[in-house]
Order: structure tokens, then C-alpha cells, then sequence
């Protein structure tokens, strides 16, 4: 199964990332978009760190970046900047979605 969360606000960081290695463990995939408000965590080191396990993919709006002053310097290579297309890509692709 693939698990997708969608994370618009900046409230929920352990839920993410206990929420992401949950899933790992049942052996599910998981997608993970940030956007709004939901790209501060983009500077919590727990959250960024997903991007290196197995099984996760993760991006996030570069609008909504821009438009909170976040600079996307430093971030993984691994962590796509992307734009609604990845959000709808996410769900598409996901069995299931999340949005915290």
C-alpha cells in the first residue's frame, strides 16, 4: 500500500514522522507533499530526515515556499521542490491519504 500525507500546517511534526515510520514498518510506501504552512517543517530536522529512508518520497509547493520567505538552500536532493502537480500526483498515486 502506498500512504500519502499531505501536510499544510506546521502543528503536527511528530505525527509525520511517527505516522511515516509506522508505515515503513508494516512494509507500506509513503508520499509526503508539504505546503502552506505545512513547509516550516521544512527546517525540523526529524521531518527532513524522512526523505533518507527507504520507501519515502518527499516534496514540496515551491509557491508556497516562496510566498513564506523559506529558502531552499541545503535541502536534500532528494526532497523534490515541485509545485500542485505533486500534490495531485500523490494522490493519484496513493491508496490512501492523510492531510495533517
Amino acid at each position: 500500500m502506498k500512504l500519502g500525507i499531505l501536510v499544510n500546517t506546521d502543528r503536527h511534526a511528530g505525527d509525520v514522522v511517527g505516522i511515516t515510520k509506522a508505515a515503513l514498518a508494516k512494509g507500506h510506501e509513503v508520499i509526503i507533499f508539504m505546503m502552506d504552512g505545512g513547509n516550516r517543517l521544512l527546517g525540523n530536522k526529524d521531518v527532513m530526515g524522512l526523505c533518507n529512508l527507504d520507501g519515502v518520497s518527499m516534496s514540496f509547493c515551491d509557491h508556497s515556499a516562496q510566498k513564506l520567505g523559506i529558502s531552499k538552500e541545503g535541502f536534500s536532493s532528494k526532497i523534490g521542490c515541485g509545485s500542485q502537480f505533486d500534490n495531485a500526483n500523490m494522490n493519484s498515486m496513493a491508496d490512501r491519504v492523510i492531510v495533517l
